[in-house]
């Protein structure tokens, strides 16, 4: 399974395709279950990367545990959570309000 991300280029805040837009949390993003919606997917992202929308658009693995989307990759679970500088801060801040 696989969802799009990228950076949102107008602030720099990591978002995923979901629902026709971009959503700043994983757990939205419309999941890829195949080589097709995979192309799909890719091609929202080459189209959003051309109109300046976002930057670094990627294809990343995720997989469903207890309901929850979640990246794969280290590299993918931290973008998702916020910044690590501070739990105080970033995403992982509004999860805890």
């Amino acid at each position: 399974m696989k969802v799009l991300t990228a950076n949102r280029l107008s602030d720099g805040i990591a978002v995923w395709y979901a629902d026709g837009g971009w959503a700043e949390t994983v757990g939205h993003a419309d999941i890829a279950h195949d080589k097709t919606a995979e192309d799909w997917l890719e091609a929202i992202g080459a189209a959003a990367g051309a109109n300046n929308e976002v930057v670094d658009v990627n294809l990343i693995d995720v997989t469903v545990v207890d309901g929850l989307v979640e990246p794969v990759r280290l590299r993918e679970k931290i973008r998702a959570a916020g910044p690590t500088i501070h739990p105080n801060l970033g995403k992982q801040a509004e999860r805890a309000a």
